[in-house]
């Protein structure tokens, strides 16, 4: 008995000390909640109290400061590329060169950004990148004073003219046997004369060019993966279509600034504008381009200040408060992290660039979203890099009124559409493979709307000798002996010199000469041709200064403005969803060198040859070649529209053609890893729903060991 009740004691006892350590246990565990809800409530009165204590000075958080200074960087370097793309016809006139020069002046950018960008986009990350950006724009603004440079080396311009008419004299004669008046253009050029001629010039134009694509390198890559890093998930795509919106402002405003620079004289300011025989529709016509290169110059340099004071890193968003918690809780720390920071080489940082480069080469997504970019850019850089030169040829308006339209007409419906397709991935929350698609279909309607450009057709200028014969029959000629024909042929007039007329009977000639014209009256722009024996056959023998008007373009102008801006429409509402597929098909870690290297390759293989071999191709419409004050052959002074019309649309509608090979397979890839990840979610859920079974399962038993330790304390 004795026995027994000992062995009951003992059994009391161990349950008792079994309990009192379980009870012990959740004393613990409500004793550290407790703690930490205290220190919790401690650390958010502090918050509160420093709150209140200080006050925001800024209204917004460092990240949407570093936004917003972001947004006029893409501004500055936007409104550049804008500018210079838009006085591509004014340099190559200005220089006397042909378009393929022009061509390769405009891919001297591209070669710029290739020089630095495989470095800017894997070491970016690693270091400042506010900095690295305030860096870019000081560089890009030094750029473009180099672009601008070469207007105050260069002597005034001088351009092609057939007669020199003095203030004093109001009739000359024209047509003279001798063609003394003529010699200029034909006589063997001297070395010194080469030499006052700034035939190099240009090479300023090209180098300023190389710099401010260096200078514009750092923006995008670093700018993006800033944003990315530190923006919340679903805020991201707004904000990069926000900054999409910037990059459409910045090439408004570098048109508008190019359309009134191209009205005005290039030797604007040193020129009386009465002496100037030109008129804006001539093809001799040079505005002052080196004006708002200057411009760009100072912006680019303001632009570069904010990004001098932004931090390094900054914390998540939404996740201010934490950060500070934590930034004081570890001020220990910072020295010793400091150091290591310091003692990092570039070798150990780029230790990881062959990793990386293999794990996006083995990125299907990603490679085969390359190749749809340099195929698409190479239509798209050639079309826009021209477009202008196309509207001045085609519709028959001057390079002022070319560059505005582009500008008013398609800049403020792309910044439409980048927005709303920004927005609706942000509001609705759309997968990768969702927004392929979107991208997809918005891209082929409009590629199917963009063929009716080919429609919108504008008949060549009338030109006696290039687009008709001087009996007034259509007729395409290249060769300069077509120039002369039996009512000018006694003149022994210059086929070297543009300087045309437009006669009575609607046709223009390349020159006085070349009309038959035997007198003029007047002074400057007022000058008028009489007894033109090429223009009498036709009853009036008079003609003026300048090319002729052409009929019925301006309605034709009208539908080609709207189609573009339908197309732009169309287009830009589906870029935003296309490039999230580009973002959200790299790992975090690779975002910053993937974007890098999709910019490399844009440039590589798509803006640096495009311009070169869409210039090429534009030189071989040309009908007439205009002559450089030393001789030799300079810009072209008239295209064959027709054929220009063919080339000019027609290779960038073949090249998007085989762009939608690639688009196909990454929809299928990514359709494929969609249903994977259904799947796996389905499956994810499954074991949620059998794990939350068994823990309901283990509720009851845990109640009923509890009910028995009770009724054990109670005995």
């Amino acid at each position: 008995m004795a026995l027994s009740q000992k062995k009951l004691r003992y059994g009391l006892d161990l349950r008792r000390e079994a309990n009192g350590f379980a009870t012990n246990r959740i004393n613990e565990d409500a004793g550290k909640d407790t703690n930490n809800h205290k220190e919790d409530s401690a650390a958010n009165s502090k918050s509160t109290m420093k709150g209140a204590k200080e006050p925001s000075i800024f209204c917004m958080s460092k990240l949407k400061v570093f936004l917003v200074s972001l947004s006029f960087a893409y501004l500055a370097k936007t409104m550049s590329g804008a500018y210079m793309n838009s006085m591509l016809t004014q340099i190559e006139r200005r220089f006397n060169i042909p378009a393929s020069l022009v061509g390769v002046i405009n891919g001297s950018f591209e070669m710029g950004n290739l020089l630095v960008i495989p470095f800017v986009s894997y070491l970016g990350s690693k270091l400042h990148r506010p900095r690295m950006i305030a860096v870019g724009c000081i560089v890009m603004g030094f750029g473009c004073f180099l672009i601008g440079l070469p207007h105050f080396l260069m002597g005034r311009y001088r351009y092609e003219n057939s007669l020199s008419v003095s203030e004093n004299s109001s009739t000359i004669a024209v047509c003279l046997a001798n063609h003394s008046q003529f010699s200029m253009a034909t006589e063997q050029p001297s070395e010194e004369c080469r030499k006052q001629a700034g035939s190099l010039m240009w090479v300023f134009v090209l180098v300023g060019n190389i710099i401010r694509g260096v200078g514009e390198t750092p923006i995008a890559p670093l700018g993006i993966s800033y944003v990315e890093d530190f923006a919340r998930t679903e805020n991201s795509p707004f904000y990069i279509g926000c900054l999409q919106i910037a990059t459409v402002l910045g090439p408004l405003f570098g048109l508008l600034i190019g359309s009134y620079c191209a009205k005005l004289y290039v030797d604007v300011g040193f020129v009386d504008p009465e002496d100037v025989t030109l008129s804006l529709l001539d093809a001799r016509w040079v505005g002052a381009w080196w004006l708002g290169v200057l411009i760009c110059a100072a912006v680019s340099f303001i632009v570069a200040i904010p990004f001098c004071f932004l931090p390094k890193s900054l914390p998540k968003e939404g996740e201010e408060n934490s950060a500070e918690l934590n930034t004081k809780g570890n001020k220990t720390l910072l020295p010793a992290e400091n150091a290591a920071h310091v003692s990092t080489t570039i070798r150990e940082i780029a230790k990881d660039f062959i990793p990386y480069l293999k794990s996006l080469a083995y990125n299907p997504v990603y490679m085969l979203f390359l190749l749809i970019t340099v195929i698409q850019f190479s239509a798209w850089i050639g079309m826009i890099t021209f477009m202008p030169k196309y509207m001045e040829q085609q519709y028959g308006i001057s390079a002022a009124d070319a560059i505005f339209f582009i500008g008013v007409y398609n800049l403020p419906i792309i910044c439409a559409g980048y927005f709303f397709g920004g927005l609706m991935m942000k509001k609705f929350k759309i997968s990768t493979y969702k927004a392929a698609h979107i991208g997809f279909w918005s891209s082929i309607v409009e590629y199917l709307i963009y063929f009716s450009a080919f429609f919108m057709v504008c008949k060549n200028a009338k030109v006696a000798g290039l687009t008709m014969s001087y009996e007034g029959l259509e007729q395409v000629s290249y060769m300069e002996t077509n120039l002369y024909a039996d009512c000018n042929r006694h003149c022994g007039c210059s086929t070297k010199v543009w300087d045309p007329v437009c006669g009575e009977n609607g046709i223009a000639y390349i020159s006085a000469c070349l009309a038959g014209c035997d007198i003029s009256n007047g002074t400057g722009k007022n000058t008028v041709f009489r007894n033109c024996s090429c223009i009498s056959a036709f009853g009036n023998d008079t003609a003026v200064l300048g090319q002729c008007n052409r009929e019925n373009c301006g309605t034709m102008l009208q539908y080609f403005l709207i189609l573009s801006l339908v197309c732009c429409l169309i287009y830009s509402f589906g870029a935003m969803p296309g490039y999230m597929v580009l973002i959200r098909s790299l790992k975090p870690e690779e975002k910053s060198f993937g974007v890098g290297l999709h910019s490399l390759a844009e440039r590589v293989f798509a803006g640096i040859p495009s311009p070169i071999y869409f210039g090429a191709m534009i030189d071989t419409t040309c009908l007439k070649w205009g002559t450089k004050s030393c001789g030799g052959e300079g810009a072209c002074r008239m295209y064959d529209s027709d054929t220009y019309r063919q080339l000019y649309l027609g290779v960038p509608s073949a090249l998007r053609a085989v762009s939608y090979i690639p688009c196909v397979l990454v929809l299928l890839i990514l359709r494929k890893q969609n249903k994977t990840l259904v799947q796996d979610d389905k499956e994810l859920e499954a074991r949620e729903e059998e794990n939350g079974s068994v823990e309901q399962k283990d509720v009851p038993a845990a109640q009923n060991s509890t009910h028995v330790h009770q009724e054990t304390m109670d005995l």
